[in-house]
């Protein structure tokens, strides 16, 4: 298996996502989940990803848990941003990026982490009611008390991005990036190559459909976050299947999985592009950190843009007033 350094961050290129893995499935300290982030480090993984908003709060008290013990083997990020609203009810759905609360929620995360630095500290959300100088401005002053390495941008437009940079250098942005999500490449990929500014793709896989393990009768648990989502519909999924079959054939070819491809394609993009795909499952853990050594050809990169831009991906990847929240 090969990694490369991310010349940005001086963080490493790695391949889980600690939420995507643990996020609604997750009780306090879980022991098998913690057994399983240890796995990974074992395996080579160097890079976690939290927030404050999964649990809340008991994501980020697991991933402290399983880290400490190879503290100073891993980068952890996590994110501020997110806040109770009370008139919608359970669920975190506010924004709040007030800098006073930033440094709160840093405060709080660090003793969650058991660390006494958070290595990333993404922003989750763009919060239209405070001015992104004032945020950049906040994580600034935590980078210059050591309770922050590096600063980054989760789901912002490029003006934001741009605006942040002037006031705080973002080290990463974090987005949605797969074969059936590519609307980052039209602005927010020039941008983040232009200012020197790495990249992580989160739901690589397309929250699960581009392994090809579910099909237009898959049935969810009550509480999939996936029930909710335009893309995850029967007729959806039927429909875009045939994004599943490209990878499949592709994967055959390879003698991998259609995860494994997601994935490589995804790492032969930019060499500054991270993604962080997750699991629960020891064996899926495996199977990701193997895309890694899947070598796609050019002629294998061609095949596959040129087969997918004949495939048109049917329903919003979010309900509408989740994608309000990206993109400002």
């Amino acid at each position: 298996m090969s990694w490369f350094h991310w010349k940005a961050t001086g963080l490493l290129r790695v391949d889980c996502d600690c939420w995507a893995a643990l996020v609604g499935s997750v009780q306090a300290l879980d022991k098998e989940m913690i057994s399983l982030v240890r796995s990974a480090v074992e395996r080579g993984v160097t890079f976690f990803d939290t927030a404050e908003v999964y649990g809340p709060f008991t994501n980020e008290e697991l991933v402290g848990e399983a880290l400490a013990p190879f503290r100073d083997q891993v980068a952890i990020a996590t994110k501020f941003g997110f806040a109770p609203d009370p008139n919608v009810g359970p669920g975190w759905s506010a924004l709040n990026s007030r800098p006073e609360h930033i440094k709160e929620v840093a405060e709080a995360s660090l003793k969650r982490l058991k660390t006494d630095v958070i290595d990333l500290f993404y922003q989750h959300r763009v919060d239209a009611n405070v001015p992104i100088e004032d945020v950049a401005g906040a994580v600034k002053d935590l980078i210059q008390e050591g309770k922050v390495k590096h600063f980054g941008l989760s789901e912002p437009g490029v003006q934001t991005i741009r605006r942040a940079h002037r006031v705080q250098a973002v080290t990463a942005v974090q987005s949605e990036y797969s074969l059936w999500w590519r609307r980052p490449e039209e602005e927010v990929l020039p941008t983040l190559e232009e200012l020197g500014i790495g990249f992580v793709p989160f739901s690589p896989l397309g929250k699960g459909f581009l392994t090809g393990k579910i099909t237009e009768n898959t049935k969810f648990d009550s509480t999939d976050f996936r029930n909710i989502v335009p893309r995850f519909t029967p007729e959806a999924r039927k429909a875009n299947q045939s994004l599943v079959d490209l990878l499949s054939k592709v994967a055959e070819r390879k003698k991998a999985t259609p995860a494994q491809i997601a994935l490589a394609w995804l790492l032969a993009q930019k060499p500054w592009i991270v993604p962080i795909p997750g699991t629960t499952k020891l064996h899926r853990l495996q199977e990701n950190l193997a895309a890694a050594s899947v070598e796609l050809t050019p002629d294998d990169l061609r095949d596959i843009d040129s087969a997918s831009s004949n495939i048109r991906v049917e329903g919003a990847r979010y309900p509408e007033r989740l994608e309000q929240m990206t993109g400002r």
